[in-house]
């Protein structure tokens, strides 16, 4: 327990950021097997319609830095090989 008042409310600022981060997080990786999905079943529409589902999340987890940046980039580029993939084939 905090004696001081100020680090009592850091540490209620703190869970309030934990449980926000962790529920963009969470989407993400929900994103991400949805698409993983859609690609193995072969289907072009929900693979591309999950893709920018996908795209959104991240971006809205950088805009509130629950994710850095070049993690986003990295997703999004391993997620546009996996949508294009079954558009060549």
């Amino acid at each position: 327990m905090p004696n001081i008042k100020s680090q009592e409310k850091r540490d209620r600022q703190n869970i309030k950021r934990r449980t926000k981060n962790k529920l963009l997080k969470t989407r993400i990786k929900t994103d991400q097997k949805k698409l993983a999905e859609a690609v193995e079943s072969k289907n072009i529409e929900e693979a591309e319609k999950n893709f920018n589902m996908l795209s959104k999340h991240l971006d809205k987890a950088v805009k509130k830095s629950a994710v850095h940046k070049n993690f986003s980039a990295n997703k999004k580029s391993k997620a546009a090989k996996l949508v294009n993939s079954i558009k060549i084939s």
